[in-house]
């Protein structure tokens, strides 16, 4: 093993990480892929009922893959976890570029899939598939859709009044680091955030719940995030996100969703509904095809179902066979870092919990980065989740599930169910 106290070894770290920030600063996958807002209105002026016409900027990956190939010199994978680490890093940096360079191309597929995997992929460590994931969620959904919950339509809120909760929320949290709050009139999603801006498109409607969701998913943790990696003056790549970070970034988001009691039902049927859909358009659905079966799971909302198809499609093959797979990280995402947590509880490592928050990170890095901050070269955060910061309700929430996990439920449901059959329906309420 490679002696990296030494002072020769951490200025090869730090270099390689710089390389590494420089290879990644020119992919920008989102950007690249996103949609003139005209394709949407052209669309919609075709009674949707035209396959929308959408072209890419040529992108040039050859400088990146020059800078890899540079960074790659100084890296000696089997000689320590960091090496490792600093490896898996420009991997998916060059997978990330190599994406870009096939935009708008069959073989754009093939680099999504190492980026992102599939839905029929099995997950690592794991027997399940992104797909199966996803079944399960629609199941489950189904039998609680049956429930009948007696409660007022939401209060719907305008961009700028969202924009104001959401300043409100985080101006405290980050102080001076803060990032802007932007009304923009051309955005592919409702909410897009960075380290120094959360955008919000002008025309997008919020209900209350949404707005805690916002603050959760992408303030609180894509923000903080990118703040605390920019943050990390010797190691500039865990400011960057790429590829190899978004399904733990991502699942860390959907995490704080639930932990916050912003997640909805129908927000994890719309997560089930990416996979699925996703998997029609591997297996040939054209664009058309896709909004169509959008349009039948959100009863008729032209639209959401144009955006959710538009985000299985953007960067791909608009007649089918090569979507962007990106979005069957969310759920698989949530597992892994759910179950992360749970084991940093269990040993006692609150050392790594507060290091999820570093910077752009996988959840795999947590040995490699745990290193580095004992040799001084990573930072812990600066800014923690209000949740992390007050873990009492994760823990209860950890203790909850673990318990519920060793319990057999099954016979304990078998016994309230044949008291249900026996209960009678209560048809009318007295007043």
């Amino acid at each position: 093993m490679t002696d990296l106290k030494t002072e020769k070894e951490q200025e090869r770290i730090c270099s390689v990480a710089n390389l590494l920030k420089q290879a990644n600063k020119p992919i920008r996958i989102l950007g690249a892929i996103a949609w003139n807002p005209q394709i949407k209105a052209d669309f919609f002026a075709h009674q949707a009922q035209k396959l929308p016409e959408v072209e890419y900027s040529s992108f040039d990956d050859s400088p990146i893959i020059e800078i890899i190939r540079e960074a790659r010199k100084h890296i000696f994978p089997i000689s320590s976890r960091v090496d490792m680490w600093l490896e898996t890093q420009a991997n998916a940096i060059e997978v990330g570029a190599r994406m870009l360079a096939n935009v708008g191309k069959p073989s754009f597929f093939t680099f999504c899939r190492q980026a992102y995997g599939e839905p029929t992929t099995r997950l690592r460590y794991d027997d399940q598939t992104p797909l199966q994931l996803a079944e399960s969620v629609r199941d489950r959904v189904a039998r609680l859709n049956y429930l009948k919950i007696d409660i007022d339509s939401p209060k719907i809120y305008s961009s700028e009044d969202i924009s104001h909760k959401i300043e409100t929320a985080i101006n405290p949290h980050f102080g001076e680091d803060a990032p802007q709050i932007t009304i923009v009139d051309e955005l592919s999603a409702n909410a897009l955030a960075t380290s120094k801006q959360i955008r919000i498109r002008r025309d997008a409607r919020f209900t209350e719940q949404d707005g805690i969701q916002l603050i959760n998913h992408e303030a609180f943790i894509h923000v903080l995030t990118s703040i605390n990696g920019k943050k990390q003056t010797k190691l500039p790549i865990l400011g960057e996100g790429h590829v190899g970070t978004t399904a733990t970034q991502e699942g860390l988001a959907v995490f704080a969703e639930v932990i916050s009691h912003s997640m909805e039902l129908n927000r994890f049927q719309r997560l089930a509904d990416r996979v699925f859909a996703i998997q029609m358009a591997i297996e040939g659905a054209d664009f058309l095809q896709v909004y169509h079966y959008f349009l039948e799971r959100t009863q008729g909302n032209e639209d959401q179902s144009f955006e959710s198809a538009r985000r299985v499609f953007r960067g791909g093959i608009i007649t089918g066979g090569a979507p962007f797979t990106k979005d069957v990280v969310y759920l698989f995402g949530l597992l892994r870092v759910g179950g992360a947590i749970n084991a940093i509880f269990s040993a006692g490592r609150s050392d790594c919990l507060n290091l999820l928050f570093c910077g752009k990170l996988d959840v795999m890095d947590l040995p490699a980065l745990a290193e580095l901050t004992s040799l001084g070269l990573c930072q812990l955060p600066q800014y923690l989740p209000p949740w992390i910061i007050d873990p009492r309700s994760l823990m209860a929430f950890l203790t909850y599930s673990t318990f519920m996990n060793n319990v057999d439920l099954i016979k304990h449901t078998e016994v309230a169910e044949r008291l249900l059959a026996d209960t009678p329906i209560i048809t009318h309420l007295p007043k």
